[in-house]
């Protein structure tokens, strides 16, 4: 009987434990694209390595791209659920930062190794890469070397391309055909319609229909063939560089001024920046790291060609000019 009752008294004193204990461990919500999050991308590495730490719990919430999680942050203001996002990239940051919706990270990124030196006091890079197309070597043996070469080819020579409106990559590519040719941009888009074989909402699909033999270049990343070359042994899907140079996507993370955990979300920018959380990135990501791995990255990242010439826009220009350069572009290609 005395065994019984301490039994009891035992559960009852679990149970009203549990939710004490439970309450105890903060969440930590992190709204990223659904690339990042998915189980084969680096949200599950970053959180096991994060958690292990933190005393925290670490929740992705995904949405279908990276703007989309800017678009839901907008909606949702001061009673969003977010305390981080993470998977902006330079080419919207400016217009993040424009919502007052971010606070100051507080962090020393001087030692980050970046195609520029990085000064932003609201948003932290984790990873980078140069926008550019992608063919492969066993269809295409000889690539255009420029815009200029692309547009004279046979328009029977067909690529992909995504809508800026949705896709990250596809607002990089109006960027980088403004940085690389100003006014002239929609010149270089009405010499580009005959072999643009479609324009699809989201990179997957594009690169599914360039994998699939519908287009001879999918725009992509200087950095798309490692995936290749790393996860299925093939060599032959290369990045074109362009002469004109090519304008790098920086992926970046911001903590929301909401956020009722912002030390902790201090702290998990911190780890994503810092060696331990930049390993998990190359492979994962597919993207170049900001910091030095030296061997912790593997060999085939060195392979990859770099362009002589990166193109730089400002948050001004970008912020000032967008809109109109998407729209130009809309206007020459539909």
């Amino acid at each position: 009987m005395v065994k019984s009752t301490r039994l009891a008294l035992a559960v009852l004193v679990g149970l009203f434990a549990a939710p004490a204990f439970a309450e105890d461990v903060p969440t930590l919500t992190i709204y990223t694209y659904d690339g990042f999050a998915a189980e084969w991308g680096p949200g599950p590495g970053l959180k096991a390595g994060f958690e292990a730490t933190c005393g925290c719990v670490v929740e992705w919430v995904a949405a279908d791209s990276s703007i989309g999680t800017l678009r839901r942050v907008q909606l949702e203001g001061d009673t969003t659920e977010a305390d981080i996002i993470v998977g902006l990239d330079t080419a919207i940051s400016g217009e993040a930062r424009a919502t007052g919706l971010f606070a100051d990270h507080g962090l020393d990124l001087s030692g980050l190794k970046l195609p520029e030196p990085w000064t932003d006091a609201q948003f932290v890079p984790f990873d980078y890469a140069h926008f550019a197309f992608v063919y492969d070597t066993d269809t295409v043996a000889t690539p255009p070397t420029s815009f200029e070469e692309l547009i004279a080819l046979p328009d029977n020579f067909k690529i992909v391309v995504q809508d800026p409106r949705s896709a990250t990559p596809g607002l990089g590519l109006v960027l980088w055909i403004a940085a690389a040719y100003g006014d002239r941009a929609p010149e270089i888009w009405a010499g580009l319609k005959p072999h643009i074989l479609t324009v699809t909402r989201e990179w997957s699909e594009s690169y599914n229909l360039f994998l699939e033999g519908e287009a001879d270049m999918a725009l992509s990343y200087s950095t798309s063939p490692a995936y290749h070359i790393i996860a299925e042994g093939d060599d032959t899907i290369h990045a074109a560089m362009f002469e004109e140079g090519h304008l790098a996507q920086t992926e970046v993370a911001g903590i929301l001024k909401s956020s009722e955990h912002q030390e902790l979300a201090r702290q998990f920018l911190a780890y994503l920046a810092s060696v331990d959380g930049q390993k998990v990135i190359p492979s994962t990501n597919w993207m170049f790291p900001v910091v030095d791995l030296g061997a912790d990255i593997d060999p085939a990242f060195a392979t990859l060609p770099q362009p002589e010439k990166t193109l730089v826009l400002s948050d001004e220009e970008i912020a000032a000019n967008s809109q109109r350069w998407i729209d130009e572009m809309l206007a020459a290609v539909q």
